[in-house]
């Protein structure tokens, strides 16, 4: 069983948290190069962040600009900021009442294959909210968890993209808990139209606590990914 450092690093800015998650990130790519190219067999260490940003649209690597419908100077009136960033998928929106998780793991210690590791990270949040009632699904060819699928009501409850290198993991899901839904009409959500977008607040008419979540999604993320979370 792996372990896995636990970190729950509050509110936090996009930009700050990014950084600190390439800090993490290099550090373990450092060490697996330094074994390969020293013989060497120092074990890498594998993270979980929590975090929960302040309003801003991110745009992954091989996102749409056009899907972003508000100019610089509307973002600024709004108080929202914009990164273009280096992990997969369009554009989404992070704000407060949303459960970021960004695992940085070396998936040389768990399993090297980065579409079994979006379904495994997609299932942990199936079964998270499934503890609540929800029933959380997948669209072909649309990562992340939806309800309602095949459906005219469709609507994505948690985004996820990511970025790997040397099998090293980056970037993760956002989990709309009791997000302001009004957001997500500044952009086209990942890239996708006529699909509308939820939370669990919505859905369950009641707020929920992000701290009686947070266990939870560990919980799930501990058995599916046969891991142990430490937090020093």
């Amino acid at each position: 069983m792996q372990k896995i450092l636990l970190q729950d690093l509050g509110l936090k800015g996009y930009q700050e948290a990014w950084d600190y998650q390439n800090k993490l990130f290099r550090e373990i790519i450092d060490i697996k190069l330094e074994n390969r190219n020293n013989h060497t067999h120092h074990p890498t260490p594998n993270y979980f962040l929590f975090t929960e940003h302040p309003h801003v649209y991110t745009l992954g690597k091989s996102g749409d600009i056009n899907n972003l419908l508000l100019t610089d100077k509307q973002l600024k009136k709004k108080g929202i900021s914009f990164f273009k960033s280096n992990r997969g998928g369009d554009i989404t929106y992070h704000g407060p009442g949303q459960i970021v998780g960004y695992p940085i793991i070396n998936l040389d210690d768990f399993f090297p294959d980065i579409h079994l590791y979006m379904r495994k990270l997609e299932e942990v949040i199936i079964k998270t909210i499934a503890e609540y009632g929800l029933k959380g699904m997948r669209s072909e060819g649309e990562t992340g968890v939806w309800l309602d699928v095949g459906t005219p009501f469709a609507r994505k409850i948690c985004a996820m993209g990511v970025r790997t290198s040397r099998w090293v993991t980056m970037h993760g899901f956002a989990l709309n808990v009791t997000t302001d839904l009004g957001y997500f009409d500044h952009i086209i959500p990942c890239g996708i139209r006529g699909k509308d977008v939820t939370s669990m607040e919505a859905e369950l008419h009641k707020k929920i606590p992000q701290e009686e979540i947070k266990p939870i999604i560990l919980k799930h993320f501990s058995k599916i990914f046969d891991a142990e979370f430490v937090t020093d």
